[in-house]
């Protein structure tokens, strides 16, 4: 089937098999290789874009469900000014030991933000549970998004 997905600002048109899931479609054949394949299971959060502003997993998600949704990679979280202010705070908080799910987080952080400019650690926790790190890096995560988030209101 012939699809047109709207991705990082950009309509993309993709011929995939009906059930393919998005993850599939983003890294085989757009080649875009931010969102990574975890789990497969929609459960470790490595698959996370964001999809008309939320984090959503997208390893088990056919592709066709996202027809008519903005959809923006970890490639394309840098264009916006949220996404940008996350990024950068994630580095500066040395946020990434491995840097596998280093991705997923970014987008569920930038989505938290954009949410909710000034959110609490327990919201910034509960938004991250979600998200599985073997590395042990989701303290410097909260950091990052409580930079992120001071960096909001300025």
């Amino acid at each position: 089937m012939e699809l047109t997905l709207r991705i990082n600002g950009r309509d993309r048109s993709v011929r995939s098999e009906e059930d393919t899931p998005l993850l599939y479609v983003l890294r085989d054949e757009l080649k875009l290789k931010g969102a990574k394949f975890g789990c497969g299971l929609e459960q470790c959060g490595a698959c996370a874009v964001l999809a008309d502003g939320e984090a959503t997993f997208t390893c088990v998600s056919p592709a066709a469900a996202f027809a008519g949704s903005e959809i923006v990679t970890p490639e394309g979280l840098a264009e916006t000014e949220c996404g940008a202010r996350v990024q950068a705070a994630f580095a500066e908080a040395s946020a990434a030991q491995c840097g596998y799910c280093t991705p997923g987080l970014a987008i569920a952080a930038t989505a938290l933000l954009m949410r909710n400019p000034s959110p609490s650690r327990e919201e910034a926790k509960a938004e991250m549970q979600m998200h599985l790190c073997r590395c042990g890096s989701h303290p410097r995560v909260l950091r990052a998004v409580e930079l992120a988030a001071s960096r909001n209101r300025k």
